[in-house]
């Protein structure tokens, strides 16, 4: 963002990867990453290449708060598929 000539440093704007992968279901897990980061307040932005689907997928997320989405994540993996569907059902009551 630019504001009176000047670039918005803001750490927001600092993007980095948490997530690369060209496997098959790449698509998916990134899909499913950038929901659980963006329902836990953490923007998140998924980059793909569309001329080469076989460089795969990437999520990237603010630098600032990189661990905090890696510590998500790993609880996400931790609480399994379970977990997962049943969060899902509470959102929707």
């Amino acid at each position: 963002m630019i504001e009176a000539g000047r670039l918005n440093p803001s750490a927001e704007l600092d993007m980095v990867s948490l997530y690369k992968a060209g496997t098959v279901d790449a698509e998916i897990e990134a899909d499913v990453i950038c929901g659980i980061l963006e329902s836990n307040g953490i923007s998140a932005m998924m980059a793909r290449n569309f001329g080469y689907p076989n460089l795969g997928f990437e999520v990237k997320v603010p630098r600032a708060r990189l661990e905090e989405a890696r510590q998500l994540i790993e609880e996400a993996k931790a609480a399994g598929p379970d977990a997962a569907a049943e969060a899902e059902r509470a959102s929707e009551e």
